[in-house]
């Protein structure tokens, strides 16, 4: 019998997708149990919607990054050219 299974927010991205993994491989197997499908559904569904927010915060997280770095870069031009 698997673990219990964590709240989303709770776990990692990478467990997150394992998770996922094992999850549509019970949905593809021939012996579904129809009475746990509902809830099995519900945590994909989350752990979806956990992904996609990681990976959005991280996106953001880079753009920020690299706009920082874009704009040091430019005010260190422009300290070379005062110069």
């Amino acid at each position: 019998m698997a673990a219990k299974a964590k709240p989303a927010d709770d776990i990692g991205y990478a467990d997150a997708v394992s998770e996922l993994e094992e999850i549509l491989g019970e949905l593809e197997a021939d012996d579904v149990d129809v009475d746990r499908l509902a809830e099995r559904v519900r945590r994909a569904a989350d752990l979806i919607e956990l992904c996609r927010g990681r990976l959005t915060d991280a996106r953001v997280e880079i753009t920020r990054i690299v706009a920082d770095l874009e704009t040091l870069e430019s005010d260190e031009t422009l300290d070379a050219e005062d110069e």
